[in-house]
């Protein structure tokens, strides 16, 4: 009774053993359906035939009713009729299910099929219909072109005809439009455009009669209307724009380019000459010699520069630009001749400038001056971006001569100012006292002349100052940079004036004696030998300290720093890209330190500087290390352990000398770049501070100070002090970083020795 029980529940898809895939049965991951539709034909042509297999394709009823009744007990055979009825309601329920979920679609599908079924019907005839009204128009066309073909061979020449006879009418019509428009007061530019657009195709005809007639008839024409426009090139009255466009019209007339040139400079030269003859009418002739000064003219220097620029530089410039586009290219009229007619009129005008910068020989407004010199450097820049040789030499010279004449007035000045003074010391020790009132004493007359001298020598300091003021535009030329702070603020002035004050007192103490008395009251000499013992002691070192404070490396030094601070400004650190390359920025700040390395070492000695360590060569492929090694001030980029960047460095700064930005400077090489460096670096720190960066953004700043520490250690004076610096400016980008992950040091390497 085993078998048949196993067989039974396997033919009923119970989950007996005996329903497996080898024996034919179904198998539960198929579902119902396969157990309704029985296996396939390959699983059927496999199994054995078994007709008591209630899921065989061999199945016969009888023999498996049978097999069960013979078999089976009845407690079993009413399980398995129960169990047959649940199989088929439950397959009766999934078939109804599938019907009801797909019924939609067999209708759709079923009234698509008809559809088709009667539209192909329709649409094959309507497409025999159309094929057969296709050959009866190309029948139709073919027998209406050949009808055709000779009337349109026909149009088609007559068209042609046509064409030619209005461009034959045109260019018979043309000397009648040139007379037109060519005629005085008429529109030349349109008899040249239309002169041109007829000029090819009537030399190409003009071997026949009626062409060369035409030809010959509008050349005469063209003819007039160049006398008349070279006859308008003469007249004194023309402005530069009327000039330009009657010269190009005379080049479209193909005038000889060398006579026009001629022409075109001589009637600029003479408006030029006008401009400079009338800023020469505003000039006090020449004094002769031994003569009295002349007064200055009744308008200020900037005035006059104004008029200058506006007139004489603005017509220059417009004329070298309208002389490029006219004859630019041309034989006979090349850039050579513009450049030495504009270098004769700049040589002049420079004279006329140098005449009336002699006028200013009173000490009124510096800034004024100043103005005006810078006017004319910016106004003469525009023009030698025009014409490089039209005196840029000459132009600097200029202004180097004005700055250090008022230098030298400046010194008369102090020298006269402090006479005054010891004229009134002098004064207030010869006047008589009345009994019982005593008059000022030595100390407070020496501390009245010691602070006047002092006062009056700042306040020319600071007047002298404006010549380098960093919105000056000549401030950059390499004059003012070196020579004008050393040669004639330092030494010019300041030393020059110590000097003169020593020579002055020891003329009054070895003054010839008059009538057996010393040609100075004793108590002058105390006071004048006081003087320069205080001068001696304290008051030159101040003074020398306090011009090298306001003069070459503070200068260099600012400009240098405000070209980092806008590069740190502009910028926009939070969303800037992965670095790839060294800012332009920071290549262009080592650029300009070594050119001012090369500047001031030509003017001052090497000075002393503090022994490299024994690895400053190869440091500049290793510059900032993971951790300090001893005796060494190695600063870190990236720290070796996490900790609060903010907190490390401040325990750094602990442990690192104090670096004084603004301390005096000695004069020589090395102390002069180490300011400088010092103050741009500090800069770039400050700057840093008030920014908020991102990763890429404090990548970058990694980036630019390795790459300034690879270059700017070799001219401070102390290589720690570079170190130092920029090891606070990655400090501080650090710690105004939002996602602070450095950039790995090989990257860093790689991207500066790139760059």
């Amino acid at each position: 009774m085993a078998e048949p029980e196993a067989e039974g529940s396997g033919g009923g898809g119970s989950p007996g053993p005996g329903s497996g895939a080898g024996a034919g049965g179904w198998r539960r991951p198929h579902g119902p359906l396969q157990r309704y539709y029985g296996p396939s034909a390959a699983e059927a042509a496999e199994a054995a035939p078994d007709p008591a297999d209630i899921n065989g394709p061999h199945f016969d009823p009888e023999v498996f009713l049978t097999k069960v009744r013979s078999e089976c007990p009845l407690a079993q055979l009413l399980a398995r009729e129960a169990e047959l009825g649940r199989e088929i309601r439950a397959l009766d329920s999934d078939m109804q299910t599938l019907l009801y979920e797909n019924y939609n679609k067999f209708i759709s599908a079923t009234d698509t099929i008809r559809k088709m079924k009667v539209d192909f019907r329709h649409m094959e005839a309507e497409m025999d219909n159309l094929a057969a009204n296709m050959a009866a128009i190309s029948t139709s066309s073919a027998r209406v072109s050949a009808a055709l073909q000779d009337r349109h061979r026909r149009g088609a020449q007559l068209a042609g005809v046509q064409a030619l006879l209005r461009k034959l009418q045109s260019l018979v019509e043309v000397p009648g439009r040139l007379r037109l428009w060519a005629a005085p007061g008429a529109e030349p530019a349109r008899a040249l455009r239309c002169h041109a657009r007829a000029r090819a195709v009537l030399r190409h005809y003009r071997h026949l009669p009626s062409f060369r007639a035409i030809e010959d008839e509008s050349r005469a024409i063209m003819a007039e209307l160049a006398q008349r426009l070279r006859a308008r090139l003469r007249d004194e009255t023309l402005d530069p724009k009327e000039l330009t466009e009657c010269v190009e019209m005379l080049l479209q007339l193909e005038e000889p380019p060398e006579e026009l040139c001629e022409e075109f400079l001589s009637h600029a030269g003479a408006r030029l000459e006008a401009e400079l003859a009338a800023l020469e009418a505003e000039l006090p002739p020449p004094a002769p010699p031994g003569a009295a000064a002349t007064p200055p003219p009744a308008s200020d220097i900037l005035d006059f520069v104004d008029r200058g620029s506006s007139a004489f530089v603005g017509s220059l410039c417009l004329l070298a630009g309208s002389y490029r586009s006219l004859f630019e290219g041309r034989a006979g009229a090349g850039p050579g001749r513009l450049e030495a007619f504009a270098a004769a009129l700049t040589a002049r005008y420079f004279e006329l400038l140098e005449r009336r910068l002699a006028l200013e020989r009173g000490l009124g407004d510096t800034s004024l001056l100043v103005r005006a010199l810078d006017r004319f450097h910016r106004r003469l820049r525009a023009l030698l971006e025009l014409l490089p040789a039209a005196g840029a030499e000459a132009g600097a010279a200029l202004v180097a001569r004005a700055a250090r004449e008022r230098v030298d007035r400046y010194l008369r000045a102090l020298q006269t100012f402090f006479m005054g003074c010891l004229g009134d010391v002098r004064q207030a020790l010869a006047a008589p006292r009345p009994p019982g009132k005593e008059g000022p004493g030595l100390p407070d007359l020496l501390a009245t002349l010691a602070a006047s001298v002092l006062g009056q020598l700042k306040a020319v300091l600071a007047y002298v100052q404006l010549f380098t003021a960093r919105d000056v535009a000549f401030a950059s030329l390499p004059y003012f940079k070196g020579e004008f702070c050393v040669e004639a603020v330092r030494e010019g002035l300041v030393v020059a004036f110590v000097r003169w004050l020593c020579r002055t007192a020891r003329g009054f103490a070895d003054g010839p004696a008059e009538r057996g008395a010393p040609a100075a009251p004793p108590a002058l000499l105390l006071l004048l030998a006081r003087l320069c013992l205080d001068y001696e002691a304290t008051t030159i070192s101040y003074i020398l300290t306090l011009t090298d404070e306001q003069f070459p490396p503070q200068a260099q030094g600012a400009a240098v720093a405000q070209m980092l601070r806008k590069s740190v400004e502009t910028r926009d650190w939070l969303s800037t890209v992965e670095p790839r390359n060294v800012r332009a920025v920071m290549k262009r700040v080592v650029e300009d330190i070594t050119a001012i390395d090369v500047q001031v070492g030509q003017l001052f000695e090497e000075g002393v500087r503090r022994a490299q360590s024994s690895d400053s060569s190869r440091r500049a492929f290793s510059v900032y290390s993971s951790s300090r090694a001893p005796g060494r001030y190695a600063p870190s980029y990236t720290p070796s352990a996490p900790m609060d960047t903010h907190l490390l460095s401040n325990i750094q700064k602990l442990f690192s000398e104090r670096i004084d930005i603004f301390s005096p400077v000695e004069f020589n090489k090395v102390s002069v770049l180490t300011g400088i460096i010092k103050i741009s670096l500090k800069t770039l720190l400050e700057c840093v501070r008030l920014r908020t960066l991102g990763r890429f953004g404090l990548q970058q700043v990694q980036v630019d100070g390795h790459y300034l520490q690879l270059y700017l250690w070799r001219f401070a004076a102390d290589e720690r002090v570079v170190q130092g610096l920029l090891d606070e400016v990655a400090a501080s980008a650090a710690h105004r970083c939002l996602d602070p992950v450095p950039m790995e040091h090989s990257v860093v390497e790689l991207i500066c020795e790139r760059g």
